[in-house]
């Protein structure tokens, strides 16, 4: 009897745990959910787990609640009874997308002026809608409000993915943006860090024009927080940075100014970097030594092959996303896009050298991330160009099980977040994304994400891509 009892108030308990843990959303989320079931088995689908893993047929995946419980070939797993069946024959699935290098904002279309603005409505669903389970934005220009949307999401007040978030961007002068603030001393970079680490900050960025001092103690005071220092660099090379203690560094190889010459100390010469970029051949001994040299010392590269590629002359908006601009960019992006046909030849042939360096890296075992960085030409917009990583990466000769580990697992093992997210495996957070289509027969069926679950709940992408049309620029 006293065993029964026991029984009894034990199954009370957990349900009332998983009655009180389970998500509530807002009204103006709630038309956004299309799965919340306690127990959900989805069956029969092409798994590609994030792990690196042989891509495997016929697969059932079982989540209760917000966790994986269950995974393995549709004949062996046993489905719980009452649990939400969903045969999804034919289709794929894939983890959660885990990206480095994104921001809430986006470039505002003035002539002649790099300036952005906050997409606070916007963005955090084309991510969501866009795969995106988990993001890191890579420089700030409202840390508050990035604060802000991701208590927002984690209430359940916004769409959103997970967020880890960068400070302001830490940067001397010499870039000419207007949100972006500069630093006199190295000191004010020390103070910025301990300012936004003690209000929920979790990495900062420093950017193009900063001192090797500046580096030195900005990476001294983030590692004495527990946090890490990703950079945009150029005044600084990838090898002083490096040896310095920098724990990323953005945009592949394309930043680099290692390789000018007559490079002076603490000056970023932009033109020629460029130039010394073009003119190095693709397998320079001196390449290839700047990437053992990050290899030993454990730099991640972020990849951000979507951000440059608008300067190719390639699809107006990445990833198919021209109608969720408004009407004026959208008429702005045509033009600008139409009066640059046919003079991309060389800014192609810099786009493919720049991916073989990427590849190189992967293949030496350097560990490469991926992020989109949404500011390109203003053609590079949240959860479109996310879904655009996929296809270049297989365009830049990753085999697709590749591709999908360097978008998931290797970002969330930046993170630390890899025991929760970035693969699909017994045990972690039901983070994964539903695809109407094969992978295997065309990586271009990416752009058909039909459910993102986040936390084991189903989130409808197609429903959220159609509400933001027209918004992009305005909210």
């Amino acid at each position: 009897m006293k065993n029964k009892s026991l029984l009894t108030i034990l199954a009370f308990l957990v349900l009332n745990i998983s009655t009180t843990q389970a998500q509530e959303f807002s009204r103006a989320v709630m038309p956004y959910v299309s799965i919340q079931e306690s127990v959900v088995a989805i069956t029969n689908v092409k798994l590609i787990d994030g792990t690196g893993a042989p891509i495997r047929n016929n697969q059932t995946i079982i989540f209760t609640g917000e966790n994986i419980t269950a995974m393995g070939n549709s004949n062996e797993v046993s489905i719980p009874e009452g649990a939400k069946t969903i045969d999804w024959t034919g289709k794929t699935v894939i983890p959660g997308l885990v990206m480095l290098h994104e921001h809430i904002f986006y470039p505002k279309p003035f002539d002649g002026v790099f300036s952005v603005a906050q997409m606070t409505f916007t963005f955090p669903r084309l991510y969501l809608a866009g795969g995106v389970t988990t993001i890191r934005t890579a420089g700030s220009i409202e840390p508050q409000t990035d604060i802000n949307i991701r208590k927002s999401i984690e209430a359940g007040r916004m769409l959103g993915p997970k967020m880890d978030l960068t400070g302001p961007f830490i940067e001397r002068a010499g870039t000419h943006v207007p949100e972006v603030g500069v630093i006199e001393s190295s000191q004010q970079g020390v103070e910025m860090v301990n300012y936004w680490s003690d209000r929920g900050i979790n990495s900062f960025k420093v950017y193009q024009n900063i001192t090797k001092e500046d580096l030195t103690q900005v990476v001294a005071a983030a590692h004495a927080k527990g946090k890490k220092v990703t950079g945009h660099i150029c005044s600084v090379t990838y090898q002083e940075a490096a040896e310095i203690g920098i724990d990323n560094i953005e945009h592949g190889f394309f930043q680099s100014s290692d390789f000018v010459d007559d490079k002076v100390d603490n000056f970023c010469p932009a033109f020629k970097r460029g130039q010394a970029l073009g003119e190095l051949d693709l397998n320079s001994p001196k390449m290839k030594a700047l990437m053992d040299l990050l290899i030993e010392k454990n730099v991640t590269i972020t990849s951000t092959l979507p951000v440059f590629e608008p300067y190719t002359d390639r699809e107006v908006v990445l990833g198919g996303g021209i109608d969720a601009m408004s009407p004026e960019i959208k008429e702005s992006l045509i033009a600008g896009h139409t009066r640059r046909q046919g003079r991309d030849e060389a800014s192609l042939a810099q786009f493919k050298k720049q991916m073989a360096w990427e590849k190189m890296f992967y293949e030496a075992g350097g560990k490469l991330a991926a992020g989109t960085d949404p500011t390109g030409a203003g053609r590079t917009v949240a959860g479109y160009a996310n879904q655009r990583v996929v296809e270049l990466f297989i365009e830049a000769g990753f085999t697709l099980v590749e591709a999908i580990k360097i978008s998931s697992l290797n970002g969330a093992e930046y993170l630390e977040r890899d025991e929760e997210v970035g693969s699909l495996v017994v045990g972690k957070k039901a983070d994964l994304v539903l695809i109407d289509g094969d992978l295997e027969v065309d990586v271009a069926n990416i752009r058909k994400m039909e459910i993102v679950f986040k936390n084991g709940i189903g989130f409808d992408s197609q429903k959220i891509f159609q509400s933001m049309k027209g918004k992009v620029g305005m909210h």
